[in-house]
């Protein structure tokens, strides 16, 4: 039996709980009470990919359930181990908008910024679970050639902070860097997309609240999450921190075969976080990732999903349905056959 003593993740810093991962499968099936026939391929697929879960996501997670929707997003498993010829590993082509180390420059007007290699969990459908992190992780002075490609851009208005996940890097150097970002004086908008708030609510700090209020740059957060379920109390009360501060919270969420393709779950999803401030903004198709084709719901099946959504909820709360196609433009809306009828929500 593994013997670990770690000091509940309510009495202690971010810092520290980020530094208590649940890294090994062994011990996540044991903690959750789930069976050990389990261990052998969650042990061969963490190879490939490795488990990492926060003590405060782990928390939600019901025990003993294998089909709970928060579990399957965070345990390895042996159908990580074979995929469709179709499934790669970078199935975005994002190598091939890589300018400068730690720069991905895909659409006009925007350009992000990979700001941290790590995130406080890994999620088993993630399309950059391939991705070169290491020749992608800036020194202070590529930082510096890095925001020198954006202030001789000036097409460039929005910067957006991804990784990894941008706020697992501390208060000082979020500091530092969104003041870098500010003095570029054709940068208007600075958007986060993080998963941290969810999976690691304590680390909504005063003091990056205090950052991103006081920058002259527009903010908004574009929160990950897929089930109601991940947000429970502690996560409604951080998420709210930030929307008193006025900033603008997005949600964006991937249709995942298990966790959240069902009418149901998505209307309890959107309701969920309009009660913590949030609008629901992309509910993205899986991208063919090599390792994640377990996750895949078919597109026929997505639109009509969407088309319940549209039906039942107030046009709001209703998210774009959307896949990203390598050299499109932007985001490539799907559409049902609402959208040629004419079909509108109020």
């Amino acid at each position: 039996m593994i013997q670990r003593t770690i000091p509940t993740w309510q009495s202690i810093s971010w810092q520290e709980e980020l530094s208590s991962l649940i890294t090994d499968p062994a011990e996540l099936l044991e903690r959750l009470e789930l069976p050990e026939s389990l261990l052998e391929s969650a042990q061969k697929a963490n190879k490939l990919f490795p488990l990492r879960v926060t003590q405060s996501y782990a928390s939600r997670i019901k025990p003993g359930d294998v089909d709970d929707p928060l579990l399957r997003q965070v345990l390895p498993l042996g159908a990580e181990l074979t995929s469709p010829a179709s499934y790669t590993a970078d199935p975005l082509a994002e190598q091939s908008f890589n300018p400068a180390p730690g720069v991905i420059h895909k659409y006009h007007g925007r350009v992000l910024l990979i700001s941290a290699s790590q995130c406080a969990i890994n999620c088993r459908y993630c399309f950059r679970r391939h991705f070169d992190y290491q020749t992608n992780t800036p020194s202070r002075a590529e930082w510096q050639e890095a925001l020198r490609y954006i202030a001789d851009n000036e097409s460039i208005d929005e910067v957006i902070l991804s990784g990894g996940d941008p706020l697992a890097v501390s208060d000082r150097q979020m500091q530092w860097l969104v003041n870098q970002i500010a003095v570029i004086p054709h940068v208007t908008r600075l958007r986060i997309h993080t998963r941290l708030p969810v999976v690691l609510p304590n680390r909504i700090t005063s003091e990056l609240v205090d950052t991103l209020v006081k920058t002259r740059l527009q903010c908004v957060i574009v929160v990950h999450i897929n089930h109601a379920a991940e947000i429970d109390e502690h996560v409604h009360n951080r998420l709210k921190i930030l929307k008193k501060a006025n900033i603008t919270l997005l949600n964006q969420s991937v249709l995942l075969k298990g966790v959240n393709d069902s009418a149901s779950c998505l209307v309890s999803l959107s309701k969920r976080l309009f009660s913590c401030g949030i609008l629901p903004y992309y509910l993205h198709l899986l991208d063919k990732v090599t390792g994640a084709a377990h996750f895949d719901v078919d597109e026929a099946s997505a639109i009509a999903l969407h088309n319940h959504l549209l039906a039942t909820l107030p046009g709001y709360l209703v998210p774009k349905l959307v896949r990203e196609v390598p050299n499109a433009a932007s985001k490539t809306a799907v559409y049902g056959a609402e959208h040629n009828l004419g079909y509108t929500n109020n």
